[in-house]
């Protein structure tokens, strides 16, 4: 079955490199993509993704705000931190968000990482 996944960080290549190693193991999920907090929050009301990657350190809203937003009106969609800034604080932001966090640069463990989160329900 197809799932929807919007891929948040100001980094091009951190969203390509996460589409490219999640297209590989899962071809037939559709992506999108949001380059700020405040742009994932309105994407996020219009397409309602089943998965979501969050970058925390973007202009604008940091993504924990984001990521705090969009499970707030959604809690079904399963939702993953990834940081270079691996800070307690942020990690526990994470998991009091219900959701976890991953450590970047985005490589391939990371990402199996978040596809075995996301598929874990």
């Amino acid at each position: 079955m197809s799932k929807t996944v919007l891929v948040v960080d100001d980094s091009k290549i951190s969203r390509m490199f996460i589409r490219q190693h999640i297209s590989a193991k899962h071809p037939d999920w559709i992506f999108s993509e949001a380059v700020t907090g405040e742009d994932a929050i309105a994407m996020i009301d219009i397409e309602q993704p089943d998965y979501c990657t969050m970058d925390i350190n973007m202009p604008g809203m940091l993504g924990t705000d984001a990521a705090k937003e969009i499970l707030g009106k959604y809690p079904h969609i399963r939702l993953v931190i990834f940081s270079a800034n691996v800070q307690e604080t942020y990690q526990e932001q994470a998991r009091e968000l219900g959701t976890i966090f991953v450590s970047k640069p985005v490589t391939e463990s990371s990402i199996s990482q978040a596809i075995d989160y996301f598929l874990d329900i």
